[in-house]
Parts: structure tokens; sequence; C-alpha cells
């Protein structure tokens, strides 16, 4: 059985014909498994839904209790048979809920990965390398030039800052699923014990995360407080609120933002961002080759991100590889729509 007799590319994402389901499908499906909450992978509409019973809660935080049809909730390392394939999921150590999906049929093993990372977060399960045939990868970061820096370097840079300017607030600009909270349990880990601040679009999420026994601290939303009172405070927002009018209610701000991106300055001046932080919640380039020679996988399909570099490393490294070519995925810290208006006044 070829690999194509499995999976296969098409319109609506990855789909497995002996299954019966799609994998993170762009646009509503009869069945679809989904490898976490991030809105690119996750979408309202499916008929029937298998993922993480993480990345279910998310899901209906987001889109409300009818965003599917049936809901099935899986635990990592359970295999179900759907039809003709054998399904596991796998810790992606990508945000709280997410996962490999390993498919088995005929004999062959494939594992499409989702976004992942290979680096410690204290928010979630870590990335748990499946040995496999064939290996789907994610290419957010797939070029050399894409070295993350030490999370907790980044955070002690964001420390001495508001130490440094104890007058002015600080902005981090954070996707509001996974990358806020992970700031957060850094903060913390570095000793940080004072109220971290929040937007309103992050709460749902982060107090999701605090009942999933996950320890952030004291956390106080924005609103309300006092312009004065928020000199020498942090402040987690979504990306889009950075530009804001709601960003004038904070003394002198600095614009600080975590993400792989601010790995490129450019970025960073593109965005008026003062104090870029340069934290990932996908592999760099070092974590995704790694990542693909560990797996054992004879080839290698590539999908959202730099399809075509890491394609060609492969194939230097004597690897059948392609790109999947799909519309529909993308960096979510780089799509995130603009927070309500509401939002905008918490």
């Amino acid at each position: 059985m070829r690999p194509e007799d499995i999976l296969v590319p098409t319109p609506s994402g990855v789909c497995c014909r002996p299954g019966g389901f799609h994998i993170d499908p762009t646009r509503p499906v009869e069945k679809a498994l989904i490898t976490h909450g991030h809105s690119d992978h996750a979408r309202a509409g499916h008929g029937a839904v298998l993922a993480t019973q993480e990345t279910l809660d998310i899901m209906r935080l987001r889109y409300g209790e009818n965003f599917a049809g049936s809901t099935q909730a899986i635990r990592y390392g359970e295999t179900l048979t759907l039809d003709g394939a054998r399904v596991s999921f796998h810790p992606a150590g990508h945000v709280l809920g997410s996962a490999q999906i390993k498919v088995e049929c005929g004999g062959l093993r494939v594992v499409a990965s989702g976004d992942y990372k290979d680096v410690a977060d204290p928010t979630c399960a870590p990335f748990d390398l499946v040995p496999c045939d064939v290996f789907i990868t994610e290419a957010t970061f797939g070029l050399p030039v894409f070295r993350h820096h030490d999370a907790t370097g980044e955070i002690s840079k964001l420390l001495h800052s508001v130490a440094l300017f104890p007058e002015r607030a600080h902005l981090v600009g954070a996707y509001s699923l996974g990358k806020a909270q992970r700031i957060m349990a850094l903060l913390r880990a570095a000793g940080y014990n004072q109220p971290i601040y929040i937007h309103g679009a992050v709460e749902k999420i982060t107090h999701y995360y605090q009942s999933c026994g996950i320890d952030l601290g004291e956390i106080e939303l924005v609103r309300g407080a006092n312009k004065a009172d928020m000199a020498g405070k942090i402040v987690v927002c979504p990306p889009s609120a950075m530009t804001d009018l709601w960003s004038r209610r904070f003394p002198d701000p600095v614009a600080a933002f975590a993400s792989g991106w601010m790995r490129v300055r450019a970025r960073a001046r593109q965005r008026g961002v003062t104090l870029p932080l340069v934290i990932s919640d996908h592999a760099d380039w070092d974590g995704l080759t790694a990542t693909i020679i560990a797996t054992g996988a004879s080839e290698v399909w590539v999908t959202h991100g730099q399809e075509d570099a890491l394609v060609h490393w492969a194939h230097l490294q004597g690897l059948k590889a392609r790109p999947l070519d799909i519309v529909g995925y993308g960096d979510e810290e780089e799509t995130e729509n603009p927070a309500p208006p509401e939002a905008n006044d918490a």
C-alpha cells in the first residue's frame, strides 16, 4: 500500500479515504479529526469531530456548544478504529490539548504533526516523538534563518525592561490561545509574583487553562484600571490590541511582541514593536529537521509554511519529499482577527 492510498491532499485538507475522515479540514466535512484549537486548524460546522478533550473544550469556548453535529474525545495514546484505518493521538507540544495524529493502514504508519514544537512548555504536554513511515510536518518556520532563542532568556529581557522603565506599562502581544498563557507561566517560573493584567479577549482561554490545573498566578483584567496605576505593570493582549485605541489607556507603553517572527527585525519594525521577544510555539529550523530525522520516516510531506526549503533539505538527506500546497492554513500569530469592540473595552 502506498501513502497516497491512505492519505491524500484535497481542497478541504488531508483526507483519509479508508477511514472516511479529514485531518484539520479547511471547510466543513462529514468527519473531522482536529489536531488543536487554533482557528486555522479547528473550524466549526463539521458533522462529527474527534479530538482531545481540551481541544473540544476550546472549540466550545470559541464557537459555542453546537460547533459540530457530534463530538468524541480521545486520550493521548488511545487507539480507535475508524472504518479501514486505526488512529491514535500523541502530544504535539504546541498548545494545551494539541496532538499529532497517527494513521495506520495496510502496515503503513503515517503521522500528521499538526503544529508542534520540541521545547519545554509548562502549559502543555511535551512533544512525543512517534516513529513512522511517512511524516506530515508543518513548516511555519521552515527556513534556516529561524532559530528561536531560549524562551527563559527572552522573559529575562522583558523583566529587565520592566525594571528599567518602572514608570511605563509593558504591553506583550501574544496569541490568545497558548502563547498568552505560556508567557504568564514563564513569568511565574522566572519569579515574577506581581499581578499580570490581561485583555478581555484573553480571559476565557486563560480561565480554562487555570481550570485544567495550570498555575498562572494572580491574573487581573485591565477593565476599570486607573492609567497611573498601570505604571510598571505587564499586560498580555492580542497583537491586534497593541495598535488599537485600547492601548492608549496605559502610561507610555512599551510595545513587546512574543513571536517567532520577531527573529526578523523588519517584522518588528513594521509592527512598531520596540521589545521583540523571540518566543514561538512552533518548531524552528533545527527543531523541524531534527524531528524529521528522528521519526525514521523515509518520506516527508510538508504543509503550511516554507514548504519548498524543507522539501529541498529532505531531498538532500535522501528522503522522498513533497509539498502539499493546501490553501487555508496560516500562522495564527499573523492571522488572528482583531478583538471585538466589547473586548477592546476590557
